[in-house]
């Protein structure tokens, strides 16, 4: 085992890449992960770890969850792939269940390998039925890092090196509605926004913020395009997170949890209307692997289980649990911690270093616990567990960040 680490590390360095290596080295994350069930990681020698992680909100049912397995065996046997040609049973009753389940109006769905495609979906379908080329979108946003979806994410370190990008794009900062009432006009096609920025580090919109964007959008037939893609499927308390904020898209993205941790799952969904111009040409969007079988079974599967466990009620009591017990944590560690924030299962901590949180991932690793920085935003570490968590495994979490936390301020000293 101890050679089959060797041998990988060094596999990262020559043939993955080699600053990747030495990052997962530094941190002490340098372990090949080997199995995995429910909320447990094993490493090859045998070390287990909470996963609090959760694939950066993939994982909503855990590791390997048993009726999203069985489906995918099911159809393996079956048929994996798509001929293309035929009917394709498995995706026809998947876009009727997120059509039955997605808030107000959305109806019609392509369905695609990865939210940075299902982005790029929304924002062809948004320029195709408006006629316009205009898109609004916030800074410090994340939607993926294909040509289009990086045109609209919000931080120039990952713009920048591919520049020139998409023409067209303006931003805006997150919750500032006076923002985008100066930039909204007649040739917007849409606004593009996360209900709450993940990859920004778990920032929640003022209260009526959402709902004001909507307004705008109705004022100047702009199409509105929430990014469900971290947020969806129960993550936050509610089925999705535009359901706190009582408003509706034009268009909304799915993607990491909707294939149940099995397979890679992304979606668009939008309204009836909108897609006319997609039944005009149904070859104007397509995919090779997008919606084949085995990903619509996972993702069925998936669907039922969230809906059979109320998954989404469960995950805001333990959500509310969790937030409250972090924030007195953050009162006792106030010289290194700024703020905790979040609803359901999607925490950020806040760090007024970003060092800090660099040594918090690494003491975690230690006691057992994965977790991870929000990519904009390296003072802020997430906590996003499966929501299938239950309250003795927060607790055993909240102890051992108590003991963390005491070490960086050991640390840090």
């Amino acid at each position: 085992m101890e050679d089959l680490s060797k041998t990988t590390m060094e596999n990262y360095k020559e043939y993955v890449n080699s600053g990747l290596a030495r990052l997962l080295k530094f941190m002490g994350l340098d372990k090949v992960e080997w199995e995995a069930d429910g909320l447990t990681v094993k490493d090859i020698t045998g070390n287990e770890y909470l996963d609090f992680l959760g694939g950066y909100g993939t994982f909503i049912l855990g590791h390997k969850p048993p009726k999203v397995v069985q489906a995918v065996k099911e159809q393996l046997d079956l048929m994996p792939l798509s001929s293309k040609i035929l009917l394709n049973q498995p995706l026809a009753q998947l876009a009727e269940e997120l059509g039955r389940i997605a808030p107000g109006n959305l109806k019609n769905s392509f369905i695609c390998n990865s939210g940075t495609e299902a982005v790029e979906g929304a924002l062809k379908l948004a320029r195709l039925a408006t006629g316009r080329s205009k898109i609004i979108t916030t800074e410090n946003s994340f939607h993926g890092k294909s040509y289009g979806a990086l045109s609209v994410t919000g931080r120039d370190i990952f713009r920048k090196p591919f520049e020139p990008l998409l023409s067209g794009i303006e931003f805006v900062p997150f919750g500032n509605i006076k923002s985008l009432e100066q930039k909204i006009d007649y040739e917007t096609a849409a606004v593009i926004i996360e209900p709450i920025q993940g990859e920004g580090g778990i920032i929640l919109p003022p209260e009526n913020y959402l709902l004001q964007v909507r307004e705008l959008c109705d004022k100047y037939e702009t199409l509105l395009i929430l990014d469900e893609i971290q947020t969806g499927l129960g993550r936050t308390g509610k089925m999705f997170a535009c359901q706190h904020y009582r408003v509706s898209p034009d268009i909304l993205t799915l993607a990491k949890a909707l294939g149940g941790g099995v397979m890679p799952v992304g979606a668009v969904v939008a309204t009836a209307d909108l897609w006319e111009v997609f039944n005009q040409n149904p070859f104007l969007h397509t995919s090779t692997f997008g919606g084949n079988q085995l990903a619509c079974r996972a993702a069925l599967a998936t669907l039922k289980e969230v809906q059979n466990r109320d998954l989404v009620n469960s995950t805001q009591k333990l959500g509310d649990y969790l937030l409250q017990n972090l924030k007195q944590l953050a009162i006792k560690y106030s010289n290194v911690i700024q703020e905790v924030r979040g609803k359901g299962l999607m925490i950020g901590i806040e760090f007024k270093d970003e060092s800090y949180g660099g040594l918090l991932i690494s003491e975690l690793v230690k006691e057992g616990v994965l977790v991870a920085y929000t990519l904009n935003q390296q003072k802020v570490v997430r906590l996003e567990p499966p929501l299938i968590v239950v309250k003795k495994e927060l607790d055993s979490v909240l102890i051992k960040l108590d003991r963390a936390l005491s070490k960086v301020i050991e640390l840090a000293s």
